[in-house]
């Protein structure tokens, strides 16, 4: 980590790639906030600047405008400090204790088998530079940095707004530079389970292994065609009950809700006269869907191994058909592309963590839509479906669209200040991905606001890549926009 934070040194600018390492060494997973936040809090108090460190942990810092702008309005600066937190299946990292391993290669940022955290900790370090530096010009910046972003927006929600005065907003939590993000979907989380009974079996067991899919971002990936690990372990174990009678012993797939599992295994019982003809299938199955997800997934591996024979408490075969049959059946992935704007979901829903545990099966969806009677929709169709089947499903999280606004002189000036630098025009888009924005702006009406970000690959993945040129150009860029808001 020392040497990467050396060669980090060698092409940083005002520091920013500097205290994106000094934040890497913090664990700072969703849920996990007081080490980063009381990191925030001890930056404002060594730089004597006011700060606010709320109930929910979120923390404004409040530096002062600089000569010439004390007539301008603050500027927000917003990001989250939570992370997803993914690793590969052979990682040893331990997220609550264990600061990141960055790897550098050319101009590319990576972690070693975790996720990197540039979704949004490139937010943070980009506020820690503007408080840090006093050679820049600017209005009064409030920098707010939010917690619990990646799992329902609690921060945000939480958020008292007249701890605010700002009316122009910049949200750093993109991943395209030269794209200005101007609108995002909303979003809520469903949670359903169905009741498992076990009775003792007796057979050989098999585990099966779904590995090498790509995963990634439930929103920004949702449209790539992206295969759900858990969903491809369901469909070959529907096409194994064609095969040969089996028995479930345990399942699971996914890591984080607005995940796409990348990986899902389970253990089966099966007769010692039907193990190798299952074992065949599995092997048929493998070559089958290489064959069908060559381009989408490259790498898709689906892999059994033969064990002995055993004596354990599997799950009833009626209780696992409905667990099966969810799978099966619920929706899943892009539902509805937007008639308004080509090219964009409008709705989507991914599965990203299911398991089968000791006495319930459970799923976790993570809902995204910028229409608001849809998102019910959806969620009504979950419910609908595990509460037919004798389980219970609830609803949380909601949180809301951020909606266009038509009159905006703030992404005006953002679009004059761009093309000046720039030498080209940028792009204006809407994502389907969640933004903080849409809470914001419910809480503060009249506020104008923008998301920006340098260019990330894979985000909410262990393949999560940071582009650290492109980092510290967004960072000149945006010193330059806060300097045309005299």
């Amino acid at each position: 980590m020392s040497d990467v934070k050396e060669m980090l040194k060698n092409i940083d600018y005002k520091n920013v790639l500097g205290y994106f390492a000094e934040i890497s060494d913090i664990p700072r997973g969703s849920g996990d906030n007081k080490r980063i936040s009381d990191y925030l809090v001890a930056f404002a108090k060594n730089h004597n600047l006011r700060y606010v460190q709320d109930e929910a942990l979120n923390v404004i810092i409040y530096k002062d405008a600089t000569a010439g702008y004390e007539a301008h309005t603050p500027v927000i600066i917003q990001g989250h400090m939570d992370m997803v937190c993914v690793k590969e299946e052979d990682s040893n990292h331990d997220f609550t204790k264990d600061g990141l391993e960055l790897i550098l290669e050319g101009n590319i940022l990576h972690a070693n088998k975790t996720t990197l955290g540039g979704d949004d900790g490139i937010a943070v370090a980009y506020g820690l530079a503007l408080l840090a530096d006093d050679t820049i010009k600017h209005p009064a910046l409030e920098i707010l940095i939010t917690t619990d972003e990646e799992t329902g927006m609690d921060g945000a929600k939480a958020l008292d707004p007249s701890l605010l005065k700002g009316k122009h907003m910049i949200n750093v939590d993109s991943e395209d530079e030269g794209v200005v993000l101007v609108s995002c979907a909303g979003g809520l989380r469903v949670y359903g389970e169905l009741p498992v009974r076990r009775q003792e079996m007796e057979g050989t067991s098999l585990k099966i292994v779904v590995s090498g899919l790509k995963g990634g971002h439930s929103g920004a990936e949702i449209h790539k065609s992206r295969t759900n690990a858990t969903l491809l372990l369901a469909r070959t174990l529907m096409c194994l009950s064609e095969t040969a009678g089996y028995s479930m012993v345990s399942m699971k797939g996914g890591e984080k809700d607005n995940a796409i599992p990348a990986y899902a295994e389970a253990t089966i019982l099966v007769d010692a006269e039907s193990a190798e003809e299952v074992v065949k299938k599995v092997q048929e199955l493998n070559e089958v869907f290489k064959k069908e997800l060559s381009s989408a997934e490259p790498d898709v591996n689906l892999a059994v191994t033969l064990g002995g024979n055993e004596k354990v408490n599997a799950v009833h075969a009626v209780d696992f058909e409905k667990i099966l049959f969810v799978l099966i059946q619920a929706p899943n992935s892009v539902q509805v592309m937007s008639s308004d704007i080509e090219g964009l979901v409008e709705s989507s829903l991914n599965l990203g963590i299911f398991s089968i545990d000791e006495d319930k099966a459970q799923y976790h969806y993570a809902l995204r839509s910028s229409k608001s009677s849809y998102k019910q929709y959806m969620t009504d169709k979950l419910l609908y479906l595990i509460t037919f089947l004798g389980g219970e499903c609830e609803a949380t999280n909601d949180y809301p669209a951020w909606e266009y606004k038509k009159e905006s002189k703030f992404r005006e000036l953002f679009a004059e200040v761009f093309e000046k630098e720039y030498g080209h025009p940028c792009k204006m888009e809407a994502i389907h991905a969640g933004l903080e924005c849409g809470l914001i702006s419910e809480k503060i009406p009249d506020i104008d606001i923008v998301s920006i970000g340098p260019d990330m690959k894979d985000i909410h993945s262990p393949r999560e890549q940071l582009d650290v040129e492109s980092a510290i150009r967004v960072y000149k860029f945006l010193e330059k926009l806060l300097e045309a808001m005299k």
